[in-house]
């Protein structure tokens, strides 16, 4: 027959192994000043925001909506698919000609 044991004595034993767990992830491998994560982390927040953004994003959610309020019928956002379409392409012809006057090519 099982007795179970005194709570406070359980509740006891298991902070104490909280406690010792605790302890052991404290003084793990890793777990010091200088972890692989806080080396990485110090690497990312040091990191650069993108100077680019898609400024076409706002046409592109508009024509997803027109899907979702014709069911999915694309003939119905041709409108907008084309407005997205001309946005992406001036965005790009842009962003060919600011790195030609830069002088930065993929070759050189």
């Amino acid at each position: 027959m099982y007795v179970a044991a005194n709570p406070t004595t359980a509740h006891q034993a298991s902070d104490d192994n909280v406690k010792s767990r605790t302890l052991l992830m404290s003084n793990a491998e890793g777990a010091g000043e200088n972890s692989e994560w806080q080396k990485g982390g110090a690497r990312f927040q040091g990191k650069r925001h993108s100077e680019y953004f898609d400024p076409c994003q706002e046409a592109a959610d508009r024509s997803l909506k027109c899907l979702r309020r014709n069911g999915g019928d694309r003939g119905m956002c041709t409108d907008y698919f084309q407005a997205y379409k001309d946005c992406k392409q001036r965005w790009m012809e842009e962003m060919k000609e600011a790195k030609r006057k830069e002088g930065k090519s993929w070759f050189g």
